[in-house]
């Protein structure tokens, strides 16, 4: 099995593990035990929207900070005090990349990282492709550090350059711990009051739910 690491957009036409750390990917994965379906779009009026349509709970963020009038921003820690059958999300990143990728796609995270590999592994046929959000198209270490956490958990697979420097870099969780700490990323968010869900962000194989991208939306699936 072929792996291979690549930020902001997506080339595998097999399986793609979209990464966004802090927080869409956590956010996500977090929610899938208390929604049935989670649909993800671009733009705070398409969010709206939707809200009403399916009388949905409305979640998002834009550049960190929870947007007017919605009913909780993208945090995994304020998410898990919601459910219902649907949550609508629109991100600044990780929704972002998601229409765009042609491949099987799954979202990982520290949270889920043994199990969005497992799954990865069953399903795929010979390339998994993780596929970094990044912050406004730029490098982020926080999802480069969780990519590798994930591929860490991928066996016996031929890991490219970027793939296995991510695996490397990921070995040392205290090293891991203070990088993320240390991030652009997580400063924003303590900035904003919001350094619990940094630190829930980093706690490793949480859950065991897969978040399952078709279709425009996301469905979960226990691994």
């Amino acid at each position: 099995m072929k792996v291979s690491l690549s930020l902001d957009k997506s080339y595998s036409e097999d399986v793609a593990i979209m990464v966004d750390v802090l927080r869409a990917s956590t956010t996500m994965t977090v929610a899938m035990e208390n929604f049935g379906k989670i649909i993800p779009v671009k733009t705070i009026e398409e969010a709206e929207k939707l809200a009403d349509q399916y009388d949905a709970v409305l979640a998002g963020e834009r550049r960190g900070a929870a947007i007017e009038g919605f009913d909780v921003g993208n945090s995994p820690v304020e998410i898990s005090n919601f459910n219902g059958k649907v949550l609508v999300i629109t991100t600044s990143n990780g929704t972002r990349i998601l229409e765009g990728m042609k491949a099987q796609v799954l979202i990982g995270s520290f949270a889920n990282a043994n199990a969005v590999a497992k799954k990865a592994m069953d399903i795929a046929d010979n390339h998994i492709e993780i596929v970094m959000a990044g912050v406004e198209s730029r490098f982020a270490i926080e999802d480069f550090l969780g990519a590798g956490e994930i591929i860490g958990n991928l066996i016996d697979c031929d890991l490219d350059e970027m793939a296995l420097a991510a695996y490397m870099s990921s070995c040392n969780h205290d090293m891991v711990h203070d990088a993320i700490i240390n991030s652009r990323s997580a400063h924003r968010l303590v900035d904003l009051g919001l350094s619990n869900d940094v630190h829930f962000c980093m706690r490793r194989n949480i859950y065991d739910i897969v978040p399952v991208y078709q279709n425009g939306s996301i469905e979960g699936t226990k691994y």
